[in-house]
């Protein structure tokens, strides 16, 4: 059978008529009937008793139609995608964040990527690191924002811009001459805001502590960067969290120092080896890596 014996037969199981399956259709009865008869004619069998004008599917059709009733919604929904594609001509970037690089350069850097590419749609998500890593090895995503290179055979890590650890406090904690000068892990205080240990950051962290021969002391564990800090702002303690969510303004100013030895934090763009980036999402790249760049440099 060929799609449109498929389509005319299965018109004709729900109509029950030539004329209904012909309104379905928006074709001509004798176009139907001329079709449903090849049809028969091909499978060397007779789909239809014909008793006074009217269609009474045989059995044969009875089991026909529950096979080919698959193959009709496959086929209506590959309709819908094409009339969706339609509608979507205009090109689309896909890209993913983690949540503290969606809230921290990511905005200014759409803002500034839309001046160019005004008609271009944008699809954005935040996902967890080993979340990104699958959407783009399953191609749900175009490029993806972490602050971690997954070294994965068929990843892509492009470095868009380098920062120190920054440790965060709320406002008079250390005092304006201390403000942004190093500090040792050692002259932390004893209980931090800490990371995830399942976070790459956090992983890091802790190998800094452990250098320095310190325990740490972390009664509160989040799993943002953007809740550390949020907590900090709260008066809920003193967190390590990356520069570019420390580069944030704050209402009610915060003080921030960076790690001593320093615990570099570099900002990635991850994409899939065997899919190259469009000029639009190469752009909106360059425009992130540009506004965490900018970020790195506000006092």
């Amino acid at each position: 059978m060929r799609l449109r014996h498929i389509e005319v037969f299965h018109a004709v199981m729900q109509a029950g008529t030539i004329s209904g399956a012909a309104q379905m259709l928006h074709i001509s009865q004798p176009a139907v009937t001329k079709v449903l008869q090849h049809c028969e004619l091909q499978l060397g069998l007779p789909l239809f008793e014909r008793i006074r004008g009217k269609l009474y599917p045989r059995p044969e059709a009875q089991r026909l139609f529950e096979e080919t009733e698959k193959l009709t919604r496959d086929l209506a929904g590959i309709r819908r995608l094409a009339a969706s594609l339609k509608r979507q001509s205009v090109e689309t970037v896909r890209l993913l964040a983690t949540p503290s690089l969606a809230f921290s350069v990511l905005p200014p850097a759409l803002a500034a990527w839309r001046g160019r590419f005004a008609q271009t749609q944008c699809e954005l998500a935040t996902q967890s690191f080993g979340a990104l890593v699958d959407a783009l090895r399953l191609s749900e995503a175009d490029c993806a924002l972490a602050l971690h290179d997954p070294r994965h055979p068929g990843i892509v890590a492009e470095p868009l811009a380098e920062g120190p650890l920054l440790a965060l406090a709320a406002a008079g904690t250390w005092g304006a001459a201390k403000c942004g000068q190093p500090i040792t892990i050692d002259a932390l205080p004893p209980d931090l805001i800490g990371l995830s240990p399942g976070d790459p950051l956090g992983v890091r962290v802790a190998e800094a502590f452990e250098a320095a021969d310190r325990a740490p002391v972390f009664r509160t564990v989040v799993q943002t960067y953007g809740l550390a800090r949020a907590l900090v702002e709260a008066g809920g303690g003193v967190a390590l969290v990356d520069p570019f969510s420390a580069a944030l303004p704050s209402p009610q100013g915060l003080e921030r120092r960076p790690l001593a030895p320093p615990l570099p934090v570099r900002l990635y763009m991850l994409s899939a080896s065997q899919a190259p980036l469009s000029h639009a999402a190469r752009a909106l790249v360059d425009s992130v890596g540009a506004s965490a760049r900018l970020a790195l440099q506000t006092p």
